[in-house]
């Protein structure tokens, strides 16, 4: 493609508002909470997690860097390591978004249960409630990369609220007003928490990958995607650092477990009911953030499978705006079905089943890339490390979550064997 604004609508904003965006679901409004056990294991665990993040990041940004004529990070896994791996990590990274894209919009179909009650007055209706979520924001998504970047960047800024609120307490409460936080004491570090810990930490940092899987939609991506990719994860990790350690350090573990909106149970503390009512709203549009960047990526990763040669051009034909429409409206499809099927019982297992894949298919995705640049004889080091950090997840998420992953990767075979066949057909 051109570099034309038209068809590269991301800058350095857009595209940085989706690595953030895409990493500030849900996860960690809930983190604080399911942290709060571990006391300083906790702070030791977001340490290892965000250096583990930042090896990986590196990777990532060379890999970009060296080749941004390719349309997609799993283009360029395709063009290192051949069309078959590539066709199988972006089948098993397209099934994780629309999994993902299940949970998070039923999540933030929740919390706007908190302003609109009659939302979660059934399992159904909340599960309908999250099912038009995700069908408005196809419907936006179907307008074009550009539509998709604004809305991206609103709702980017608008997550970012309720976690800033967080910091402007913590600030105040160490300048002037200390006599209202005690420090509560911690448990001491222990090595044997440490890997649950990082677990846990690590899936709330996940999708920082998101710019460099829409590469072809970044102007200069060399430049851009690389800068948004290191700069998001920096800063995103350092807010949530900051967050769910002040929060975990001010208030009582007991009351932290109890609670299953820890964020808006610390502001409500010290800013009153409304201004927590206001962070469960804004929770809300954290979740619909994530869900329009993955629903964006639904359709960029088949399209930019086929522009990156492992593919066929039927897999993803594009509409007047440049949307690979069939593979996005099918996903959301998918994400709808578990979503109403988990809500009836239909559809508990499977959603449990795919829950779970979806944990380790990120991962594997990562060391697909980590496996790529050594291959390509590029930050080896760094490589080698994201691999042992990405193995260490996958135990710490357990065996059956990585096996599982590889389940999931192996269920690509027959979807690259079809096309494969229909497209030689078709020359033939």
């Amino acid at each position: 493609m051109s570099d034309h604004t038209e068809q590269r609508p991301f800058g350095i904003w857009t595209a940085t508002a989706l690595v953030v965006g895409s990493m500030i679901g849900a996860g960690i409004f809930v983190l604080p909470g399911q942290l709060a056990p571990f006391g300083w294991t906790a702070l030791a665990a977001w340490i290892a997690a965000g250096t583990g993040a930042v090896a990986i990041a590196i990777v990532i940004a060379d890999l970009t860097r060296a080749m941004p004529h390719e349309p997609s990070l799993i283009a360029i896994c395709g063009e290192v390591l051949g069309p078959l791996p590539g066709v199988l990590l972006g089948w098993s990274y397209w099934v994780s978004l629309w999994c993902a894209t299940a949970v998070v919009a039923t999540t933030a179909a929740s919390y706007l249960a908190a302003v609109w009650p009659a939302l979660a007055s059934s399992p159904l209706r909340l599960a309908l409630s999250g099912s038009v979520i995700v069908a408005a924001l196809t419907m936006l998504n179907l307008r074009g990369a550009r539509a998709a970047g604004r809305f991206q960047v609103v709702t980017t800024l608008l997550k970012l609220l309720p976690l800033v609120v967080v910091v402007i307490i913590l600030a105040g409460l160490a300048t002037w007003d200390a006599g209202r936080a005690p420090v509560h004491a911690q448990l001491p570090f222990a090595l044997e928490s440490l890997t649950p810990a990082l677990t846990l930490a690590f899936f709330a940092i996940l999708s920082f990958e998101a710019a460099s899987m829409v590469t072809e939609r970044v102007r200069d991506p060399a430049r851009n995607v690389v800068r948004a990719t290191l700069a998001g994860l920096v800063v995103t990790v350092t807010l949530y650092v900051v967050v769910c350690m002040g929060i975990i350090f001010t208030l009582p573990s007991n009351e932290l477990t109890a609670t299953t909106a820890p964020v808006a149970f610390f502001v409500e503390r010290f800013w009153g009911a409304d201004a927590g009512l206001a962070v469960a709203l804004l929770t809300a549009v954290s979740g619909i953030g994530f869900v329009n960047g993955a629903v964006l990526l639904q359709g960029e990763l088949p399209l930019t499978a086929v522009r990156g040669g492992m593919l066929p051009p039927w897999v993803a034909p594009t509409n007047r705006h440049d949307v690979a429409v069939w593979p996005m409206v099918l996903a959301s499809l998918l994400s709808i079905v578990l979503m109403i099927g988990g809500a009836t019982g239909f559809g508990a297992k499977l959603l449990d089943f795919m829950l779970r894949l979806t944990t380790a298919a990120a991962i594997w995705v990562y060391i697909g890339v980590a496996v790529a640049a050594i291959c390509l004889n590029r930050r080896r080091i760094f490589a080698a490390i994201s691999i042992a950090f990405s193995l260490w997840v996958l135990y710490g998420a357990g065996l059956e979550a990585g096996g599982l992953g590889v389940v999931l990767i192996l269920l690509g075979l027959p979807l690259y064997a079809v096309t494969r066949r229909f497209s030689s057909a078709a020359v033939s």
